[in-house]
């Protein structure tokens, strides 16, 4: 089983990663499903109707949880061990870090102290704009916007609107539709 996670890393990194991206006019699709096809056998789940563009990196990818109909944006990086909710939509170039160095000791280099490593969970229905960065270990709940060039530093309620660097509550979507109320007449 691992032989086969392994094999289909191999063609993922060595070739099905620099195919085109999934709006490419020519063949855009078909790179689209083959890149789905390469992440299905080797992430641990992968929904249906997933998009994983070009350029995106996740290390061995064996951990990775995707849900329905979400993606891995244009060159983005995410950790080994993220879970990703349905309906997810990730811009370009986001960073996602899965681990930090241990600082904790002042005897001996950062560097020689290891790392702790978190995971991230993005829940169902997010938005995540072109180039956030996330801090190790955030939880991103359900229905939440993050806003483009956002360094996520903290959680936040669900369907929050969030951005800044650091990050801060700019809105939550639900006070939107309370005063956006539309109602359709046949």
């Amino acid at each position: 089983m691992k032989i086969k996670k392994y094999f289909f890393l191999i063609i993922y990194r060595a070739f099905a990663r620099y195919l085109p991206g999934s709006q490419f006019r020519f063949g855009g699709k078909l790179f689209k499903i083959f890149r789905a096809y390469c992440c299905k056998h080797i992430f641990l789940k992968c929904g249906k109707n997933v998009n994983i563009e070009h350029g995106a990196f996740f290390g061995r990818g064996f951990n990775i949880e995707l849900g329905d109909n979400s993606g891995i944006g244009y060159s983005c990086v995410v950790p080994d061990n993220i879970i990703i909710g349905n309906d997810v939509m990730m811009g370009p170039n986001c960073y996602i870090l899965g681990r930090n160095h241990e600082i904790n000791r002042t005897d001996i280099p950062m560097w020689k102290q290891g790392f702790i490593i978190k995971n991230t969970i993005i829940e169902d229905d997010v938005w995540i704009g072109r180039e956030v960065i996330f801090t190790p270990g955030r939880i991103v709940k359900k229905g939440s916007v993050i806003g483009a060039g956002c360094v996520l530093t903290k959680d936040f309620p669900e369907y929050s609107i969030i951005g800044g660097n650091p990050s801060c509550l700019i809105k939550s979507r639900l006070k939107i539709n309370e005063n956006n109320i539309t109602t359709h007449t046949e």
